[in-house]
C-alpha cells in the first residue's frame, strides 16, 4: 500500500507541473499576441506614408501641449490661437476676422511651392537644397522686370512671373547639367548655387537707382499681384492673385508627375537609375529637366512674395527660409501634390498662429518645436521601414523552422 505523504507529494508534484504548463501557455499566447499587434501596427504605418504624416503631427502636437503645461502654461492657447488662423473665429472675445485667414494663405503659398521644388526634384531621386537659390533668382528676376518692363496692365505682372519662373528654372538646371554631365553631387552644388545668388541679387539690387540699402524705389502698381476683391474680403490682408498661381502650380504638379509620360519617366529615373535606362529613358535629359522644373516652382514662390507681399524690391541681407523650410514640407507631405500642399498649410499655419499664441502667453518658441519634433519623426519613418522587414524575416523564419 502505497505511502501517503509519497502520495500526497506526486499529486503535488503533477499539481505544479500542470500550473507551470498553463503559465508557460499564457505567457507564450501572451507573447503572440504581443507580436501580432506590434506587427500590425507596424505594417499599417509602414504602408501608408499618409498615416504616418498624421501620425507624427499629431505626436508634436502632444509633445507641445505637454511642455506648454510643465511651464505652468494652458494648452488650450495653441489651439485657440490655431483656430483663429483657420477660421478667422477668436474665442477669446467671439469676434470673426477674416483677416488671419487672408494672411495664413499668404505664408503658405511659398512653403507650399518651394516644397512642390524639393519634391519634384525627390521624385527623381534627387536631393535639392538650392529651392532658397532658385527662389531667390525669381524674386530678383520679379523685381528688375517690375522696374524696366512698360507698365502694361496685365502684360506686365505676367511678365515679370514668366521671368521669376525662368530665372529659378535656370538656376535649378544648372546644377540639374552638371549632376547629369559631370556627376557633381547636387547637394554641393545647391548650397553653393544659394549664396553665389543671394550676394550675386545684393549687388545687382543696389546699382538701381533709388536704392538704398534696404529697398528699391516702389513699382509700379501694373507690376503688382495685390487684388482689391481678395483683400476685400481678408479684411485688407496681402492675399493677392498669387493664390490662383498657387493652385494652378498644384494641379500642375500633379498631372505632370502622376499622369503624363514624362512624370513617369522621372519617377522611374528616380527609382532606379540603372534601370531606366536599360529601359531606353533619357536619364541625363530627366535630371536636368527635374531639377530645371523645381527651380520653377521656386522661382514662382519668388515672384508671388516679391510682387504679392511687397510693393517694392528689396535688397535682401540675408535668406528668407522658404526654401530650407520647403523641405520639412515636402517630407511631411510624402511629395505628392495634395500631401505637400497639406504640409505647406500646416508650416504656414504654425507661422501664422505664432503671434497669436504670445498674446495668450504661450512661448513662440513653441511652433519651432512642434515644426522640429516633426521633421525628426518623420525623418525616421525609414527606421521603422527597417524595424518593420526585419521582423517580417523574422517571422518568416520561424514559421519556415515550425
Amino acid at each position: 500500500m502505497p505511502d501517503k505523504d509519497s502520495t500526497d507529494s506526486a499529486g503535488s508534484t503533477g499539481e505544479g507541473g500542470n500550473n507551470g504548463a498553463v503559465k508557460t501557455r499564457t505567457v507564450t499566447i501572451i507573447s503572440d499576441t504581443v507580436n501580432a499587434a506590434s506587427g500590425r501596427i507596424l505594417e499599417a504605418f509602414t504602408s501608408s506614408s499618409g498615416l504616418v504624416s498624421v501620425a507624427v503631427v499629431a505626436l508634436g502636437f502632444l509633445t507641445a501641449s505637454v511642455l506648454v503645461l510643465a511651464i505652468g502654461r494652458n494648452p488650450a492657447g495653441i489651439y485657440s490661437a490655431i483656430l483663429q488662423v483657420v477660421s478667422g473665429f477668436d474665442l477669446s472675445n467671439g469676434t470673426f476676422n477674416s483677416y488671419d485667414i487672408g494672411e495664413w494663405l499668404v505664408g503658405s503659398m511659398p512653403l507650399i511651392l518651394c516644397g512642390f521644388s524639393m519634391a519634384f526634384a525627390a521624385r527623381t531621386g534627387l536631393f535639392n537644397i538650392g529651392a532658397e537659390g532658385q527662389y531667390i533668382a525669381g524674386l530678383v528676376a520679379a523685381q528688375f522686370i517690375a522696374l524696366y518692363f512698360p507698365p502694361v496692365p496685365v502684360m506686365h505682372w505676367l511678365a515679370a512671373v514668366i521671368g521669376a519662373i525662368a530665372a529659378g528654372a535656370l538656376w535649378g538646371g544648372i546644377v540639374g547639367f552638371f549632376k547629369a554631365r559631370f556627376k557633381v553631387s547636387e547637394v554641393v552644388a545647391t548650397i553653393m548655387m544659394n549664396y553665389i545668388i543671394l550676394y550675386l541679387s545684393r549687388y545687382l539690387t543696389l546699382l538701381i537707382p533709388g536704392t538704398d540699402t534696404r529697398k528699391t524705389a516702389d513699382f509700379p502698381k501694373t507690376a503688382l499681384l495685390s487684388s482689391e476683391m481678395l483683400a476685400h474680403i481678408t479684411n485688407q490682408s496681402r492675399l493677392s492673385y498669387g493664390l490662383f498661381l498657387t493652385i494652378m502650380a498644384i494641379f500642375f504638379y500633379w498631372i505632370v508627375m502622376e499622369k503624363t509620360r514624362l512624370g513617369y519617366s522621372l519617377r522611374a529615373t528616380g527609382f532606379n537609375r540603372e534601370a531606366a535606362r536599360s529601359g531606353g529613358i533619357n536619364v541625363q535629359a530627366n535630371i536636368t529637366a527635374a531639377m530645371a522644373i523645381a527651380g520653377a516652382f521656386a522661382g514662382l514662390a519668388g515672384a508671388i512674395v516679391a510682387l504679392g507681399s511687397f510693393t517694392y524690391g528689396r535688397v535682401l541681407s540675408g535668406q528668407d527660409g522658404y526654401g530650407f523650410s520647403g523641405i520639412a514640407v515636402a517630407l511631411v507631405g510624402n511629395s505628392t501634390a495634395l500631401g505637400t500642399t497639406l504640409a505647406g498649410l500646416l508650416f504656414g499655419m504654425l507661422d501664422s498662429a505664432q503671434p497669436l499664441m504670445q498674446d495668450r502667453r504661450i512661448p513662440d518658441e513653441i511652433t519651432s518645436i512642434i515644426s522640429g519634433i516633426i521633421v525628426v519623426f518623420i525623418s525616421l519613418r525609414a527606421g521603422v521601414k527597417i524595424l518593420a522587414e526585419r521582423r517580417m524575416k523574422e517571422q518568416a523564419r520561424g514559421g519556415a523552422q515550425r
